[in-house]
């Protein structure tokens, strides 16, 4: 394959991650799906590094089964997310936590020395780790450059590509991981791409399972037939190595477990960039799915790989490469190698971050904050020190990373660099779940277990590493006392290395932090944070900070402190918004506990919680504070808390019954307006017949000659104008009976197509008369409605009314449809006349609408019509409405529920 092929393809991926994470950064306010529960559960898949995607298969060729204890053990980890993580989440949002050191540190009396140590345990632990994707990275170049697939060739650094790679992810790295100084903002962009990467490093590995296991093997049951006669150690590839019995599974299920909560990427993802605890829920079943999808064709490949190069020395965590290029398949080839490109580079990116954040926060700043020979200049300038460290770090640790591949990595499978990281992060779990469930936890009990334990993992682990690769003498280990010896350790020959190592250490790291906890006593500052971890869900529900301190402090002090890192405007802008939250007085000098609470709390997800403290402690005077103390101010801050939250839900609810009563105003100064224009129009209605009665009785009356065919036709129009009235009134009673409610109408099974028929034939003559044509377009077998057929009859007689009055004065047409769709059935009535304008397509169903513009001439009716059809169909559980007909006129159309 073109050397320029694979490089250019690489850094053109790379170039692809830059992209998405500067286009979820730049639209994360508008794409709420970019800091969803779905980003998030992916993220969490950077668990899976080349290790999973190259490391797995070489395992299970050599070791069988014992491959997928990495995956069980997240796996049976996550039903406990919602009650372990969840948990972690809250205490870190509320004490604005970012690293794994830091919770620990925070926990413990905020412990300078505990958040170093925890800080050197993840360097020394992950920088490995982090060495191994690097070399996973060279191995894919180096295979895909050279012509036979058993050929090595050491490149000098300069010559070397993954050098190269290297300083690009150390770019990527700086540029979206530290560009921020508060640490706890969330860092959209990032996750995305490494959610992207999740998505694409399962994709590339699901295309080379499906092609080894159905491209060149016709299946799964053909891969296990051929293994099984032409594989002789086919049968322990398929069962638990039964030599240790099945203590070693069982054990690397349980550090998996850990490593899943403990790692310190894994911490980064799911707790620091954690936006809501619900979307644990997703991740719960998403992330164990995930581990499922990917890791479906490993033993295919596996297997594969055994039979393909049964006679050619092809290092096994090679297989997942090795097998399309052996095939001549380039393209599946190349599209694998981007995809253990993606593997790899996300646990660089995401671990190299979260190592910075805890080397400035825990190493760096409480030695400069602390230092009594820095010069004030220099601490004035912590801020851009602050930033320019992280990104310092991030490319230091990087380098390190690619000279410990080159120097030492190059000796070690992927699995047995990974497997030792594992256990390094696992000595956190007896200082995390004991912070979190045990009150009774000290500061020299947790530093106590993370020396003991931190020292059996040098000793057992990396020891022997570094005597087999030559760096340290192997007298070291031949001292011939056997109980001592790394390998059999205590005397204990039952355990492989790593789950011995695991064993030995975990065991007497517990021992050590609950012996030497229940011997010693805690600070003020431990009884407090004990109190608060343990019972983070009932603190944080009722108040922001749950730090609790007792001492003098000035409010000007603390806002500059706080404005050298934030900067004066937010800074002044987060304290406004926190008193008026919490109703605290902003002129008093002197500094409320909560303020100094919230401004530690602010330092915290800057510069870490020992730091946080060492820079408070600079700017107040402190008091001890007993346990008495602490279960006071916190319950007292409760109480502040709820009574605050009281006193914010009467005046909301002020402000609503405000806002209902300016309406309920605004509708009686409608009603009032329309209850004259009621009277006007009722007045303005009945004026025109009474005028006409009067009229034609004073002509009868003051004429008694008249012909009989003339006092006929007077006495028919007074008949009429008297009907007129008639109709008037009881519309008028119609409107307000439906409108109080006291109109009942009885409902019976009804056909539309008959109420149109009926109401078509009453206004016969009336069309006749005018000259209007008339369409019809009736659908058959109609289906039934549940209606009055009076009130129905009603509503079209009112409909065709209006069409005939306005349609076209000179060649008029009307259009009546039926028709049904899946749950109703509709009418619609339709006239070529001058139509309805926008604005008045609702109004016009209003009583008495055209009331309103009484400067025009005279109206066509009384504007009650409308409205009163639209009560009937309202009453009919349907609805009505106006739009524009095809032929320039009014369409007007109303549906009823169809009867089931």
């Amino acid at each position: 394959m073109s050397k320029w092929v694979v490089i250019l393809s690489s850094f053109g991926y790379l170039g692809l991650l830059f992209l998405i994470a500067w286009w979820a950064e730049k639209n994360a306010h508008k794409r709420k799906w970019l800091t969803g529960s779905g980003v998030y559960a992916l993220s969490l898949a950077v668990y899976c590094t080349a290790w999973t995607y190259y490391g797995s298969v070489g395992y299970a060729a050599s070791q069988g089964l014992s491959f997928l204890t990495t995956y069980i053990g997240p796996t049976l980890m996550a039903p406990f997310f919602w009650i372990l993580l969840r948990k972690i989440i809250r205490i870190c949002k509320t004490q604005r936590i970012t690293t794994i050191a830091d919770f620990i540190a925070t926990r413990y009396g905020k412990s300078k020395l505990l958040g170093a140590l925890i800080t050197l345990v993840c360097f020394l632990g992950i920088l490995p780790y982090m060495s191994i994707q690097l070399k996973a990275i060279s191995n894919s170049f180096t295979i895909l450059f050279q012509d036979s697939l058993e050929s090595r060739v050491s490149f000098a650094f300069f010559y070397d590509t993954s050098f190269y790679t290297t300083l690009v992810l150390i770019l990527f790295t700086i540029l979206f991981g530290a560009r921020k100084i508060d640490t706890a903002e969330k860092n959209v962009g990032l996750i995305s791409a490494i959610a992207f990467e999740s998505v694409f490093k399962l994709l590339a590995f699901l295309v080379v399972g499906g092609f080894v296991t159905y491209g060149i093997f016709n299946g799964f049951q053909d891969i296990f037939q051929k293994a099984e006669v032409q594989l002789p150690d086919f049968n322990q590839l398929l069962v638990v190595d039964p030599s240790h019995g099945y203590a070693d599974w069982m054990l690397l299920n349980v550090l998996a477990m850990f490593a899943i909560v403990f790692l310190p990427r894994q911490f980064h993802v799911s707790v620091k960039e954690n936006h809501d605890e619900r979307h644990l829920k997703k991740a719960t079943w998403m992330f164990p799915l995930y581990l499922l999808l990917i890791n479906i064709f490993v033993i295919p490949i596996a297997l594969g790989g055994n039979l393909l190069f049964a006679h050619h020395s092809i290092d096994a965590d090679t297989f997942v490469l090795a097998i399309p290029l052996a095939q001549d398949q380039l393209g599946i080839a190349l599209f694998t190698h981007l995809g253990g490109f993606s593997a790899a580079t996300s646990m660089i990116i995401i671990s190299s971050t979260a190592l910075s954040i805890m080397f400035s926060n825990n190493l760096l700043m409480p030695l400069v904050v602390g230092s009594s020979t820095l010069t004030r200049s220099l601490k004035e300038r912590l801020s851009p020190l602050l930033l320019q460290s992280r990104r310092g770090v991030i490319a230091a640790l990087l380098l390190l990373a690619y000279l410990y591949y080159k120097y030492v990595g190059e000796s070690f499978s992927l699995v047995s660099i990974g497997l030792i990281s594992f256990v390094a992060v696992a000595q956190f779990a007896p200082l995390v779940v004991g912070g979190i469930y045990w009150k009774g936890g000290t500061r020299q009990g947790a530093i106590t277990g993370i020396v003991v334990g931190f020292a059996i993992w040098l000793y057992t682990l990396v020891l022997p590493t570094m005597v087999s690769t030559g760096f340290l003498p192997q007298s070291l280990l031949s001292h011939g006392i056997s109980w001592l010896h790394p390998e059999t350790l205590f005397g204990i020959t039952s355990l492989k290395p790593i789950p011995l190592a695991f064993f030995c250490s975990l065991w007497f790291n517990s021992l050590s932090y609950y012996g030497v906890s229940l011997l010693t006593s805690q600070t003020s500052l431990e009884r407090n944070q004990a109190e608060v971890y343990v019972d983070i869900f009932k603190y944080s529900a009722v108040f922001e900070s749950s730090i609790v301190w007792k001492g003098t402090a000035y409010q000007e002090d603390v806002k500059a402190l706080i404005g050298r890192f934030l900067g004066l405007e937010r800074t002044n802008r987060l304290f406004s918004r926190f008193m008026k939250e919490n109703y605290i007085d902003a002129l008093p000098q002197q500094a409320d506990f909560r303020v100094v609470n919230y401004a530690e709390n602010l330092l915290a997800g800057v510069v870490g919680s020992a730091s946080a403290r060492m820079l408070v402690a600079s700017v107040v005077k402190e008091e001890e504070i007993s346990l008495a103390e602490v279960l006071d101010i916190l319950q007292e801050s409760q109480q502040i808390k709820i009574l605050n939250q009281e006193l914010e839900k009467k005046s909301m609810a002020l402000i609503e019954a405000g806002e209902r009563l300016k309406k309920a105003n605004q509708e009686l100064v409608k009603l009032d307006r329309l209850k004259d224009q009621f009277i006007s129009m009722v007045t303005h209605e009945m004026r025109t017949p009474i005028t006409s009665i009067r009229a034609f009785s004073e002509i009868l009356n003051d004429n008694p000659d008249l012909t009989d065919e003339e006092k006929g036709r007077f006495f028919d129009t007074i008949i009429k104008e008297t009907d007129r009235m008639d109709r008037l009134i009881n519309q008028v009673l119609d409107l307000e009976k439906m409108e109080s409610g006291k109109i009942r109408i009885s409902l019976s099974p009804q056909n539309l197509n008959d109420i149109v028929q009926e109401s078509l034939n009453s206004l016969d003559q009336v069309i006749s008369e005018k000259k209007i044509i008339m369409h019809q377009s009736l659908k058959e077998n109609l289906p039934l409605v549940h209606g009055n057929r009076d009130r129905l009859v009603q509503v079209m007689l009112n409909l065709l009314s209006n069409a005939i009055k306005f349609c076209d004065d000179k060649r008029g047409e009307i259009w009546v449809f039926s028709g049904n769709g899946q749950d109703e059935v509709k009418v619609s009535v339709q006239d070529n006349g001058t139509g309805v304008p926008q604005e008045s397509r609702q109004l016009i169903f209003e009583a008495f609408y055209q009331a309103k513009n009484q400067s025009a001439l005279k109206p066509k009716g009384s504007g009650l019509g409308l409205s009163i059809c639209k009560k009937i169909i309202e009453k009919h559980q349907g609805d009505i409405w106006v739009e524009d007909a095809e032929h320039g006129g009014a369409n007007f159309s109303f549906i009823l529920p169809k009867l089931n």
